[in-house]
């Protein structure tokens, strides 16, 4: 007569198989949890961005042709640049220009920095100071 129930042999190998179950299971929740952090770093990031270029969109006494910058946060921040998009053929004082403004925005520190560059127009006209420094590009 055989008794009912598992062999160690049974065991041992079930044992096995829901480690290996488990142990993927764990995995994946970590790989998502990086995923999730990412993303937020990352949205975080664009949201300031965002707020900094509707800022820079907003000053209309922005220097041409300066690099400006400025931090978010110690881990976070941003730099800047305005341009004429298109310089006009007669350059003079209150000549009508587009102006390119381009925003990278940066976060996290060492060989895990990330950033990435937000692009935008709008209209302006030449002042006298930005035929003082950097003569304007033909």
């Amino acid at each position: 007569m055989r008794n009912k129930g598992f062999s160690l042999l049974e065991l041992l190998v079930a044992t096995a198989i829901l480690g290996i179950a488990v142990a993927s299971l764990l995995g994946g929740f970590a790989s998502s949890l990086r995923a999730q952090d990412r993303l937020r770093n990352y949205d975080a990031a664009a949201t300031r961005a965002k707020q900094q270029m509707e800022a820079l969109l907003a000053d209309s006494t922005l220097p041409r042709f300066a690099t400006l910058e400025g931090r978010f946060s110690e881990a976070s921040g941003w730099r800047a640049r305005v341009t004429p998009f298109e310089p006009p053929r007669q350059a003079a004082p209150g000549t009508p220009v587009l102006d390119r403004i381009e925003l990278e925005a940066w976060w996290g520190v060492g060989a895990s920095r990330r950033s990435f560059t937000l692009e935008a127009y709008r209209r302006g006209f030449l002042r006298p100071e930005d035929f003082a420094g950097e003569a304007l590009r033909r």
